[in-house]
């Protein structure tokens, strides 16, 4: 009799203790439904609010390019450090982390004017974009690339500091001046091949006021404010792009650099307009050429230093900055020959 009294008593703890669980277990599933109620509320918040975040992101990255997405990001770290993004604000009186969202319009005054200026905007982004070449000889031009960035920082750029410290800079600038007069030939020439009048005429006047008052071109005194006869800067492979010759892709030349079928082309050209081409003998004119490039090199030590230190794959940068400095020629020799983006309001 007593075991079977212990045995009822274990069997009564045990409904007892079942009887709990079950209670637990119903407790339990009502706050889970509860909780996933609540996160699946707050959850539509959430996503609203990085749906905001991301198209701001995107519309950022769309108006612009490598540089002014540096700017960019910096200029974001800076708001969100300081509790802003966007066109949110943070009230007055609200507490730490919170954030208002400005209700003022973004766009004002003419509506007509805002939609233009937009899509103006948008071509100009859109032709920035489209600033292409192709790179069929990727794997010779990298190997031209090393040969050349080698050459930069084991001669010449040696040579140029070697020259810079023996010859002073305003002497430097004369020589620059002195073989930039000599390349008029080249400018006028190709002024007249793109039925640039106007541009013809000035390096006409260019080169007889800095052969004369300007001592064989050492001075440039057209350039000043008395005369205001600025250089054309144009050659043969512009005037090809002028009428329509496109780059076709990228070459890289040993010593020469960067350059395309069609510039290469025009570099040929330009050879037989420059008169220390014709210098006798032929070593002679080499070593002139090479003595203008160290002067030009002495003047800007540095410039591919910084170019090649803030690229991720120098060679890709130094490529694209080619193409940019070539389109950027070009739109302006075009802009130069359009009447209607000459004047004030076009």
């Amino acid at each position: 009799m007593r075991l079977l009294f212990v045995h009822f008593n274990l069997i009564k703890k045990c409904m007892s203790c079942i009887d709990i669980m079950k209670r637990s277990t119903c407790l339990a599933v009502f706050f889970t439904f509860l909780a996933v109620g609540c996160a699946h509320g707050s959850g539509g918040t959430s996503s609203i609010g990085q749906s905001e975040v991301s198209s701001l992101s995107r519309s950022g990255m769309a108006s612009s390019n490598s540089e002014q997405l540096a700017l960019q990001s910096q200029e974001m770290s800076a708001q969100s450090a300081s509790g802003e993004i966007g066109n949110e604000e943070k009230p007055d009186n609200a507490p730490p982390g919170s954030l208002k969202t400005s209700t003022e319009p973004v766009n004002s005054g003419n509506k007509d004017a805002d939609d233009g200026e937009y899509q103006d905007n948008v071509k100009e982004g859109a032709e920035e974009e489209a600033i292409t070449i192709a790179d069929p000889l990727e794997p010779f031009n990298r190997a031209m690339y090393l040969f050349n960035d080698k050459f930069y920082f084991w001669m010449l750029k040696p040579v140029a500091q070697g020259y810079s410290k023996v010859v002073p800079e305003v002497a430097r600038v004369s020589v620059k001046n002195f073989f930039s007069n000599l390349g008029f030939p080249i400018r006028f020439v190709n002024c007249l091949l793109q039925a640039d009048l106007t541009g013809a005429t000035t390096e006409i006047g260019r080169f007889g006021i800095n052969t004369t008052v300007g001592i064989v071109g050492f001075r440039d005194p057209a350039s000043s404010e008395k005369f205001n006869l600025q250089k054309q800067d144009t050659d043969l492979g512009l005037t090809l792009a002028f009428y329509g010759a496109g780059h076709g892709f990228y070459i890289d030349w040993p010593i020469l650099g960067p350059s395309s079928p069609r510039d290469s082309v025009g570099l040929a050209g330009d050879y037989f307009l420059y008169p220390v081409s014709y210098i006798k003998p032929w070593y002679a004119s080499l070593g002139v050429r090479g003595y203008e490039e160290v002067n030009s090199t002495s003047l800007k030590i540095g410039d591919y230093e910084s170019l090649k230190e803030a690229a991720i794959d120098p060679y890709v940068a130094l490529r694209d900055a080619y193409v940019q400095y070539r389109q950027n020629q070009m739109k302006t020799r075009k802009a130069k020959q359009d009447p209607i983006k000459q004047s004030p309001t076009g």
